[in-house]
């Protein structure tokens, strides 16, 4: 199925859903391909396209690191209630509820998801990496998720990245069988197709008030 977005609509409307997720309706395997291989038409650092995609499907797989995202979430979010950090009249205090509900809805539903893909790069990040190494790491796989995520959205198909079951890296790891020490798991992108495909911009911080010409 394709929603026939412009490139625009695409960008505009890519949101990070969770709520909106249909746990009843299998993904095909093909589409999750065929959105792999637009994603991989992203750019990577030096040509290395050292990015590998873990597909989960596996129920039994899934339970476990679930329930590591699940409680690092609840470590890190507690009941949600605290209060906004950012300005009264800022458009993420307005959202942060919103959010919240949503992400805690997730938590405890994500072993539900019909897939996931947790994308890998070759090799480990060191300790205390220099930050030009950081950002070309991460440069050689971001692009990427986000092609597969922008041609999952126009395929009628809901993402969002993830990253709460990093702190349990190495367990996931031995769950999947991928070699720890030589294989980074960079996020856990959950995917589904959507209820609904009615989609919007959503409010942000204006780019002009976050823009620096020459000099900040």
């Amino acid at each position: 199925m394709h929603l026939n977005l412009s490139a625009d609509e695409v960008l505009t409307t890519t949101r990070a859903v969770r709520k909106r997720l249909d746990f009843d309706r299998p993904v095909e395997r093909e589409v999750i391909e065929e959105c792999l291989d637009i994603g991989i038409q992203a750019p990577t650092g030096s040509n290395s396209q050292g990015y590998h995609w873990v597909i989960v499907t596996d129920p039994e797989i899934k339970k476990p690191i679930a329930e590591h995202y699940r409680k690092n979430f609840e470590a890190f979010y507690g009941d949600g209630g605290g209060p906004s950090p950012y300005p009264e009249d800022d458009p993420r205090t307005d959202r942060l509820g919103a959010v919240v509900d949503s992400a805690t809805y997730l938590a405890r539903r994500l072993h539900e998801v019909p897939v996931w893909v947790i994308p890998c790069l070759e090799g480990r990040m060191g300790e205390g990496a220099p930050s030009f190494i950081q950002a070309s790491l991460w440069g050689s796989i971001m692009p990427a998720v986000w092609s597969f995520m922008l041609a999952a959205r126009e395929r009628g198909l809901g993402t969002v990245w993830t990253t709460l079951h990093l702190p349990q890296e190495e367990e996931a790891a031995d769950l999947l069988g991928l070699p720890f020490d030589q294989i980074t798991q960079v996020g856990l992108i959950p995917v589904a197709y959507t209820k609904g495909t009615d989609f919007k911009a959503a409010s942000r911080v204006s780019a002009a008030d976050r823009t620096h010409w020459d000099r900040w």
